[in-house]
């Protein structure tokens, strides 16, 4: 049996689709105590319920209190087939006792989600924001350290941007075609084969995640090619279009045999371009801080600086 969620004086149920609006305010209730704002839009929460690899029957609880109102949100999220799980609890601040058992029943939900899938651990991730003591706190208690850092970075666009210069023997297709949406995410997949809590998608999961998102936009997805061979590729979306009027790069990748010649830099000019063309006022991405490569170093010398950073609280059960 799952461990009980439910305390004296509250309701607990399964996530709807309905649930979107008021998972969304407590989330940006909680974030906006944190960081001095709401972090996440209506779409992003939506996202989230709508997920392929997000099983609402199975993975999320919804907390209600006495009067009806939406207190604790929280989920586990198998990362494709592998042992990786992601989870989050989001509680009121008028309900901290339901912060032990939910945390509980999550973390216990990972496990068991890994051992269906045939493996004997599970590698169970949580985003904290690092201002979030308590949060941290919490995850401390129960056994999970720090584990990597994710910077959000963002490029101003004050004036109208040129268009960069691809460097020798590029050529840049948009993902309007299936053949370039299979081209993109081969790049990725083995662009972004060692990063931190990378697990391999096919195609169909890939695609249909990206596809089901209310910011995709494959127009945005761009794929460099060197003399015809795919080397490098660039995913948009419209992630922070509506709340700051800014892109967002999603995913960029280059493979091993082509790094060195630019390619990064030129695809995240040519992203800053086009977002000023939208008549957006910056672009955001996040980069791993403690990649072995030297992204973190490629986004700062494009003028882009760090206005947030988001930790990787680990257990492995």
């Amino acid at each position: 049996m799952e461990p009980t969620a439910t305390a004296a004086g509250y309701t607990t149920r399964r996530p709807l689709a309905d649930d979107a609006h008021d998972i969304h305010a407590l989330i940006s209730l909680c974030d906006t105590q944190v960081i001095g704002k709401a972090d996440m839009t209506l779409d992003d929460v939506a996202d989230e319920l709508g997920d392929p690899s997000f099983d609402r029957e199975n993975d999320g609880w919804v907390v209600h209190d006495g009067a009806g109102r939406l207190v604790a949100w929280a989920w586990a999220c198998r990362k494709g087939s592998s042992d990786n799980v992601d989870i989050d609890v989001v509680v009121h601040p008028d309900a901290p006792e339901l912060i032990g058992p939910l945390w509980d029943t999550v973390t216990e939900r990972a496990g068991r989600l890994a051992a269906g899938l045939g493996h004997d651990r599970a590698v169970v991730d949580i985003g904290l924001y690092r201002q979030d003591s308590g949060k941290r706190a919490v995850a401390a208690a129960r056994g999970f350290t720090a584990a990597t850092s994710f910077v959000r970075l963002l490029a101003d666009h004050e004036a109208p941007l040129s268009e960069p210069v691809p460097p020798p023997g590029v050529s840049l297709h948009q993902g309007l075609t299936e053949e370039v949406r299979r081209q993109g995410h081969a790049v990725q997949q083995a662009g972004f084969a060692e990063h931190f809590g990378f697990t391999p998608k096919d195609y169909d999961e890939w695609y249909g995640e990206l596809d089901a998102s209310a910011s995709g936009d494959w127009s945005q997805l761009a794929v460099a090619r060197i003399d015809g061979e795919p080397a490098a590729m660039l995913l948009g979306t419209n992630a922070f279009a509506k709340d700051e009027n800014c892109g967002y790069v999603r995913q960029l990748a280059v493979l091993p045999a082509f790094r060195g010649r630019g390619l990064g830099r030129f695809m995240l000019r040519r992203a800053f371009a086009d977002d000023a063309r939208r008549g957006r006022v910056g672009t955001y991405l996040h980069v791993d801080a403690n990649n072995s490569t030297p992204a973190l170093d490629l986004y700062l010398s494009v003028g882009m600086r760090q206005v947030l950073a988001i930790d990787v609280w680990r257990r492995t059960i």
